[in-house]
């Protein structure tokens, strides 16, 4: 009986110290549903636009931004739907209808300083649309690695804004690589506290049984 008293006490003093964060266990909300299926479109959508400036773009400095947005956005779209198989969200096979116009009407304007412009402008609103969805999901989302999604893509599509901002090309603000691996990483990057505090927790919990059971076992030395 007193070992059942002991070991009980040291389950509830770990429980009570290190306690498994909600968003470990917690379901994946609309919201997140949401910002990983527009986000999955609109990095289709970059994707498409980079590599339309390789053959319809005029200057080098659009070249190179369509460069780095295919580089980035197909990095991001890889670790954006590992992360969303593992959450069972469906995600779309295609960019919305009116992406697919905004894309077509820039095309139209291919081969001239037209298309530059006109491509430039696109991408400026586009990246502001994204980094809205993102900041939606950093403020509404429930669920820990849909959001760490969302840390991780906002600086790089910050940087992508910064380099079309007001229709105007700026190539040299291209920060490098983005920091975005494999789904895995996504998935440490925001379910690492989570994971890490379950591990504690269960550290916790083992640490302090094995405490009681040797209170226990000094004791009932004692006691013979």
């Amino acid at each position: 009986m007193p070992r059942r008293i002991l070991v009980s006490a040291a389950v509830a003093v770990a429980l009570a110290g290190v306690s498994v964060p909600q968003a470990f266990a917690a379901d994946v909300s609309d919201q997140d549903s949401t910002f990983l299926m527009k986000v999955h479109q609109g990095n289709l959508t970059e994707i498409m636009a980079g590599q339309d400036t390789r053959s319809h773009a005029m200057s080098d400095c659009v070249k190179k931004v369509g460069e780095v947005l295919v580089r980035d956005h197909t990095k991001l779209d890889s670790d954006g739907k590992t992360l969303a198989g593992k959450l069972g969200v469906t995600l779309p096979r295609s960019p919305s209808a009116e992406q697919r116009e905004q894309l077509a009407a820039v095309q139209e304007k291919a081969g001239s300083k037209a298309y530059d412009q006109a491509w430039l402008t696109a991408q400026a609103a586009a990246h502001r649309t994204t980094l809205q969805l993102i900041d939606q999901e950093l403020a509404d989302g429930t669920n820990a690695e849909a959001m760490a999604a969302a840390r991780t893509a906002r600086p790089v599509v910050a940087m992508h804004l910064d380099m079309v901002r007001d229709g105007a090309c700026h190539a040299a603000r291209d920060a490098g690589t983005v920091r975005a691996g494999s789904g895995g990483h996504l998935a440490a990057v925001g379910g690492s506290s989570a994971l890490g505090a379950a591990g504690m927790a269960g550290g916790g919990l083992l640490a302090v049984a094995g405490m009681g059971r040797l209170a226990y076992s000094r004791r009932r030395a004692g006691q013979e």
